[in-house]
């Protein structure tokens, strides 16, 4: 052990020292060790939460579609398919139609513009999770039937949209779509078509649960006059970070009219903010461990004055200024590791007593999820810790070079 850090922690353990320069030094580090704590924890709840959203969203929509410029639509789309399934990393593929339809209750004075996604529901189950949010009824898309009344193709609503429109399983609905509008004697007449409710989803993502409804393909081609075509293909990738990858090599393969948007393309806004968002908890938790290094450079500044003295006899002994520096550079930064480490294992105590035990409990209803999600990255707790660390060798740097400045005969005469 070198000197200086042996010196340096006689200054921090001494039985002589001022009480109040004690206290501030314990103030200083329960400060370093509240602020570390808080951050690995808050950025480990946004890292559960991200990743909640994430499963959601890519679990309710393909990791990657294939589409047309000017939503031309795919016309022989099986052909396609059987080109895309030899790609590399692609698991499994669907056909689908997304367009907007304007939706009415039956019998009521309730309607609702929304997205209609047409889909194989045989083909659906391998692509995406959307069979795992059926919470009531079946993904049944043929003819439902309803005692008494007349069959008609099924149609699976978001739960909050079934909600709204007062519908429940095996009512009746319209779909109206601006498809072919035309002019009749009435006026204009968009294209018609009666479902009833097959089921409901739910997955936990507002926008969707509210907006969005599910048909059959034969019937939504017929309803937006779309004849054998398709909007597009959807793709299941082995693993969803790699759709930039696929999406070069269909690109390549299928060329113009046709192009790949991932789910980040889509979700880009989305996740950026989020991580817009984690940076700003980082930058304004941080100012809980500078105000705790504030409080370091109080501590040492008295401690230079308390031990002015002593710094004097040992510059007369031979001590140079860097190893006077160094004395209390060392003595700052012990004080910021202890805080450091006192807070890195509380913030790991609590976010795994958390995963474990669910102490923070959410209302099902509101988030879908029943416990505040925690995930915990060891790049964050790195993060953490180093800026901790540095933000405590900042303090330490102006009390040490106010130390190293101190002639040693004015010094030792100082009382």
């Amino acid at each position: 052990m070198s000197y200086e850090l042996f010196v340096a922690r006689r200054y921090l353990r001494s039985k002589r020292q001022v009480k109040f320069i004690s206290l501030i030094t314990y103030i200083s580090i329960a400060g370093v060790a509240i602020g570390t704590a808080a951050l690995v924890i808050v950025l480990s709840v946004m890292n559960g939460f991200e990743t909640e959203v994430r499963s959601r969203i890519i679990g309710f929509d393909a990791h990657a579609k294939i589409k047309t410029f000017h939503d031309q639509g795919v016309e022989d789309y099986a052909k396609i398919i059987e080109r895309v399934k030899s790609v590399p990393h692609v698991v499994a593929t669907g056909p689908y139609i997304h367009d907007r339809a304007l939706i009415l209750a039956s019998g009521q004075d309730r309607k609702q513009g929304i997205v209609v996604k047409a889909i194989d529901p045989q083909t659906e189950a391998n692509v995406t999770d959307l069979i795992n949010n059926v919470n009531y009824g079946t993904l049944n898309l043929g003819m439902v039937e309803k005692e008494g009344e007349r069959p008609y193709p099924g149609i699976l609503l978001g739960y909050s949209l079934a909600d709204r429109l007062v519908v429940g399983l095996g009512d009746k609905v319209v779909l109206l779509s601006a498809a072919g509008l035309r002019v009749g004697d009435f006026g204009s007449m968009p294209n018609a078509m009666n479902f009833r409710v097959a089921g409901y989803f739910e997955t936990g993502i507002y926008d969707y649960d509210s907006n969005v409804a599910f048909i059959g393909i034969p019937q939504a081609q017929k309803l937006f006059e779309m004849g054998s075509k398709v909007s597009g293909i959807q793709l299941k990738l082995e693993d969803m970070d790699q759709a930039s990858e696929v999406a070069e090599v269909i690109k390549k393969d299928l060329k113009y009219p046709y192009y790949v948007e991932t789910w980040f393309d889509v979700n880009k806004n989305l996740f950026s903010w989020m991580q817009f968002e984690k940076w700003i908890a980082f930058i304004v938790l941080s100012l809980i461990i500078v105000v705790a290094a504030f409080n370091i450079v109080s501590t040492l500044i008295m401690v230079v004055l308390e031990k002015t003295r002593e710094i004097g006899i040992l510059k007369s002994m031979g001590s140079t200024n860097t190893s006077v520096m160094k004395i209390f550079i060392l003595q700052g930064l012990v004080a910021g590791l202890i805080g450091t480490a006192i807070g890195l294992t509380l913030g790991l105590a609590l976010c795994w007593a958390q995963q474990e035990f669910k102490f923070f409990s959410l209302p099902a209803d509101v988030y879908i999820i029943s416990a505040l999600p925690i995930l915990m990255k060891p790049l964050d707790f790195i993060g953490v810790a180093l800026a901790a660390i540095f933000l405590s060798f900042i303090a330490t740097v102006y009390p040490a070079y106010r130390a190293a400045k101190l002639e040693p005969v004015r010094a030792i005469r100082y009382e």
